[in-house]
């Protein structure tokens, strides 16, 4: 086999994934030498190659095994990644594909632009392109920024990754989730040069798969375990004040609030309000002020939580008007100086819109 250029790890736990599709992608849709990395995962490896089907004894092939007990990604994408030996890696989800000539057009952006990353674009099957990362208008797709292109938003790192930059970089392992953040921040945080193939062909997310399940409710501590992760990455210390504040503006936008409606029901949202805000002010003490460039309806939902005795109803409808993208409450910040801002949500959900409209193209 000639020496790969990309080495794909796919991570597979379960019988009913379609692995196959998976792998499929990478092998025919994919002009340069590249070499994937089937990770069965706390499986039987021989039911994983019986479904690999005519792709199990391929030369592009390799089928590792990992039985850890542990029901988290990072342990066999980290296995997947130690074995690589290509100068880069790629991501795929066993239930994804590539579409054909992604990985080849990300290597063409790589090579004219020496980046260090390259962010894939994605298509659902469902929801069209999606919109993250929200980058800015003139610098869509090289030279890209943690903080002005809110790279963040991206918390898969989906696209090619230089290992000799890179290839030590490992995700956090023994978290209930989270497990991508501090890989995807350092990625963002710390590469010299990052390209973004907005207009290349796309990876594509399906929802198809039939066996994901439900996780059990999980503690507010066990939720945003991620954070210590990021806290004690050697980047993060020496980080600029701007990265910080992007990077928390994005863990409240999305993290915080996503754990404020998990907990309206059970165990209701009166009974965890204090470990929310005591995680809160966690992520605002890497930014003070970061709560600023918040939407209005977002500050009322935390108004909510600090009275001490949120209503579970109320905190509903308040969530519910933070969702209405088109609204004033969700678009404006309290402080009109700040509605400019481009962690503001003005700019930040244009961003995101007008990338999803050029990944229409």
């Amino acid at each position: 086999m000639e020496s790969p250029l990309v080495d794909v790890t796919i991570a597979v736990h379960s019988a009913t994934r379609p692995i196959a599709r998976a792998v499929a992608s990478v092998v025919n849709g994919t002009a340069a030498p590249v070499r994937v990395n089937v990770v069965a995962h706390n499986i039987d490896p021989e039911i994983i190659r019986t479904n690999l089907g005519e792709y199990a004894d391929h030369p592009d092939v390799r089928l590792l095994a990992l039985h850890d007990g542990i029901p988290s990604p990072a342990g066999p994408m980290n296995l997947g990644m130690a074995e690589a030996t290509a100068p880069f890696h790629t991501l795929l989800g066993s239930d994804d594909e590539f579409a054909p000539g992604a990985i080849d057009s990300w290597l063409a952006l790589q090579r004219r632009t020496g980046a260090q990353v390259v962010i894939g674009r994605i298509r659902l099957v469902t929801g069209g392109p999606d919109p993250y990362p929200p980058v800015r208008r003139g610098r869509r797709t090289t030279g890209l920024s943690a903080d002005r292109d809110r790279l963040h938003y991206r918390s898969a790192p989906l696209g090619l990754i230089d290992r000799s930059r890179f290839g030590d970089l490992r995700f956090a392992q023994g978290l209930a989730s989270g497990e991508d953040l501090s890989y995807s921040a350092a990625l963002w945080i710390t590469a010299e040069s990052i390209a973004y193939d907005l207009y290349g062909p796309p990876y594509v997310g399906h929802d198809d798969a039939d066996d994901r399940v439900t996780s059990a409710p999980r503690s507010v501590a066990a939720d945003f375990e991620f954070l210590r992760t990021v806290e004690d990455a050697e980047w993060f210390a020496h980080t600029s004040s701007a990265d910080r504040r992007a990077l928390a503006v994005k863990l409240i936008r999305i993290h915080f609030f996503d754990a404020v409606a998990a907990r309206l029901d059970s165990p209701g949202i009166a009974s965890v309000s204090e470990e929310l805000l005591r995680m809160l002010d966690r992520v605002c003490g890497w930014a003070p002020g970061v709560l600023s460039v918040l939407s209005q309806a977002d500050r009322r939902v935390i108004d909510e939580l600090r009275t001490g005795s949120p209503d579970p109803e109320r905190t509903r409808a308040l969530l519910g008007r933070r969702w209405l993208y088109f609204s004033l409450g969700a678009q404006l910040t309290r402080n009109p100086f700040l509605a400019l801002h481009r962690q503001a949500p003005l700019r930040t959900l244009f961003a995101g819109a007008r990338s999803q409209r050029v990944g229409q193209l």
